[in-house]
């Protein structure tokens, strides 16, 4: 058979959570829709009454469910990569003088472009520090700083592995030693609790459309202490027009021109569902769909998972005989399974686990059962089936 050209698809099975969610909850399309519809209320640059202030409100959301505040102190960005770049750049702008930053392995791509681009011009001196155990311990942190070492940037959730990084120690030394922590929090924030009272000091990076369940084209970060990160972006605030220097005051310190109102709509529904769900269903419900989808991967020939005991809703995987990006398109075209391929632009991570070739990755949501899981894994396996009996003919 030839699975490409399989008649009848089945229903469509969405496992590529980690990336955007999908579906979304019905709250969240309801609210963008109503965003929709009413007229744009931007408070002191119009006269309208009657809207709703969705960055205001979305703020409050914000400032709730993290623990943290003042609300003005989280402000909104296109996503965490914007979110990354305006923190790294913002930072090194306000350093001036060349200094020492630490990242790790398990590092995105939103961390480690700024970074690498940052270290070309001569602006900072980097080291990447290792994972064990699919995790960076505060012993590899402390073995890395020198009386350099302004800056730490590293991810709270791998997008590959899955794991948990247990940042509160790591927080607690860096302030104690005066370096500025920078966390990228877009695999964690809804998934599982975060506490930003209980960590000192750290700037926390969310984005929208992963697991708040908000939609493309949002996000932020919160930041306690702004005076650490230089203004690089000028514009239009509402506030203080007189002056053509741009206000130091916050948010609008690193907000400039209108909002995504509908965005920023999306991510207060989002945060909405989560709290009346209760962030602890949900997180169980993850956490059973991902040991249900392990075991039944169990005893599928040459298959590979790289993380068996992920903290989040992520597990990635090769299959011995095929490439990983082969595999995902007969999955996707024959099982209407959709994964994600290649190297999640992590590819440090996967120069450490699979030679730099990448692998197949499936991250659930609340919104995917165990049917789901079942069928994709069946799949998997006739897929896996096939590259062996292609390796080892009859």
């Amino acid at each position: 058979m030839n699975p490409g050209l399989r008649e009848d698809p089945s229903p469509l099975i969405y496992l590529n959570n980690a990336a955007t969610t999908w579906p979304k909850p019905l709250e969240v399309l309801e609210e963008v829709a109503r965003c929709l519809q009413l007229p744009l209320y931007e408070p002191g640059r119009t006269t309208g009454t009657g809207s709703v202030d969705y960055p205001s409100a979305a703020r409050e959301a914000l400032a709730a469910f993290f623990h943290a505040g003042p609300p003005g102190h989280f402000i909104f960005t296109q996503n965490a990569t914007d979110s990354l770049n305006l923190l790294v750049h913002g930072f090194a702008k306000k350093a001036s003088a060349p200094f020492h930053v630490i990242t790790t392995e398990l590092e995105h791509n939103s961390v480690l472009r700024p970074l690498h681009a940052l270290e070309q011009e001569g602006a900072i001196r980097l080291s990447v520090v290792p994972f064990r155990d699919n995790a960076v311990s505060l012993a590899e942190i402390k073995r890395a700083i020198c009386p350099e070492t302004r800056l730490v940037v590293m991810t709270h959730g791998s997008n590959v592995l899955g794991s948990v990084q247990d940042i509160r120690p790591i927080a607690e030394y860096l302030r104690a030693n005066d370096i500025f922590f920078i966390v990228d929090g877009a695999q964690t924030a809804g998934h599982i609790p975060v506490d930003l009272s209980d960590i000192p000091a750290v700037a926390f990076v969310f984005t929208g459309h992963k697991g708040l369940f908000g939609i493309p084209g949002t996000g932020g970060f919160f930041i306690p202490d702004p005076d650490a990160i230089a203004i690089t972006r000028q514009g239009g605030t509402g506030t203080d027009s007189r002056t053509l220097t741009h206000p130091c005051g916050m948010p609008e310190r690193f907000e400039t021109g209108t909002q995504n109102y509908p965005g920023i709509a999306a991510l207060s529904a989002g945060i909405g569902f989560i709290v009346s769900t209760g962030l602890d269903e949900i997180g169980k419900k993850n956490r059973d769909l991902t040991r249900f989808f392990i075991r039944e991967l169990k005893n599928v020939p040459g298959l590979t998972i790289y993380n068996k005991n992920p903290d989040l809703p992520v597990v990635s995987f090769n299959i011995a005989g095929i490439d990983n990006q082969d595999a995902g398109f007969i999955l996707a075209r024959a099982y209407n399974v959709i994964t994600r391929t290649g190297l999640h632009c992590a590819p440090l991570v996967h120069e450490r686990i699979d030679g730099g070739e990448g692998c197949i990755r499936a991250s659930f949501s609340y919104f995917n059962t165990r049917d789901e899981c079942r069928a994709a894994a069946d799949a998997i396996r006739e897929v896996a089936r096939s590259a062996d009996s292609q390796v080892r003919p009859d």
